[in-house]
């Protein structure tokens, strides 16, 4: 103690002969004023709880308190978080839902209809069984996120989703159980639905017009009329037209093969549609689109044939049209059929 105080040796020896009881009495000291301060304290308390003026006043100031501590611009109050614009709703299409995978769309010649499993080639398509008095009219490969558009004998387009087709197991159902197809009208054409392409459909009178094929979906099992026909008149025709086509064929129950330019048939959405062949005896039996260049084509005892010089028959729109080049098939069908 002397070495690190520097102290004396009677220094020394009065610090060691001094009683514990002063010691004491410093932390006696500090007990009573904190005594003191608790005692003021709980004074001011009770009149707090005895005083409902004092209450709102002690908390208009501790509002007060907060409100400054969490201002705009104080560190605590400064916001943390960006507020951005709302995000844009996303349309989630029912297709997104349904499961990919490849089908064969199968129907009879009485319209019976069944999807069945993969893409199958022709030997198996060939070897595919019906009802007694039924057979095969179409195959259509698809998916099932697809969908199927109708076309009826009455002008109207109907829409069948893939998925909801029944399997190949045994004949399928008939498609009129699925739409509102009436016992006097018949099935034309079934295909997969193409937004971007168009179609050119066409009645027995030989009345027809291009159609945009994202305009004749259907909401409803009753159908969307498309090309109005009436007094016995029934559609004949419907076809995909594509891009690079340019001339229009057509050929009548007469045997008259008529071929004019494209452009000179209007597109539209409904209608009865202009006159694309005059019929002297019978009707429209058949029509196709084609490139010049490349020539017309149909088919005869299962081979296609070309014909590349259509002098004798091209002509303008609502001709009567000439005799087909020789060779062509007696049931006046592009496809032999």
């Amino acid at each position: 103690m002397m070495k690190r105080f520097k102290l004396s040796d009677v220094q020394v020896e009065a610090i060691l002969n001094m009683r514990l009881r002063s010691l004491r009495k410093l932390e006696e000291i500090e007990i009573r004023r904190e005594d003191k301060e608790l005692r003021a304290e709980k004074a001011e308390l009770e009149k707090l709880i005895a005083s409902h003026k004092l209450q709102m006043k002690a908390i208009s100031a501790q509002v007060a308190r907060i409100r400054e501590a969490f201002a705009a611009n104080t560190p605590l109050g400064k916001r943390r978080t960006q507020a951005g614009k709302a995000p844009v709703d996303i349309d989630v299409p029912v297709e997104a839902f349904i499961e990919k995978e490849p089908i064969t769309v199968i129907c009879s010649d009485k319209g019976w209809i069944r999807a069945m499993k993969g893409h199958l080639e022709q030997e198996k398509i060939d070897a595919i069984s019906y009802k007694d008095g039924d057979g095969f009219k179409f195959a259509i490969p698809c998916e099932t996120t697809d969908k199927l558009v109708v076309f009826g004998t009455n002008g109207k387009f109907y829409t069948l989703a893939c998925d909801k087709l029944p399997s190949g197991r045994g004949f399928g159902e008939p498609v009129r159980l699925m739409i509102d197809l009436s016992n006097e009208a018949d099935i034309v054409t079934i295909m997969k639905h193409e937004p971007a392409r168009k179609l050119l459909v066409a009645a027995d009178d030989g009345r027809g017009f291009v159609v945009p094929e994202k305009e004749i979906l259907s909401q409803t099992k009753n159908g969307k009329q498309c090309l109005m026909v009436k007094g016995g008149v029934e559609a004949r025709v419907c076809f995909a037209v594509e891009p690079n086509h340019d001339q229009v064929a057509t050929i009548g129950q007469n045997r008259k093969l008529l071929v004019f330019p494209l452009d000179q048939v209007p597109e539209m959405t409904k209608g009865v549609g202009v006159i694309l062949q005059r019929h002297k005896d019978g009707g429209l039996s058949d029509a196709k689109t084609f490139r010049l260049k490349d020539g017309l084509t149909w088919y005869s005892a299962g081979k296609e044939r070309v014909e590349m010089n259509l002098k004798a028959w091209r002509g303008e729109r609502a001709q009567a049209g000439v005799l087909p080049p020789n060779g062509f098939p007696r049931a006046n069908k592009f496809s032999g059929k």
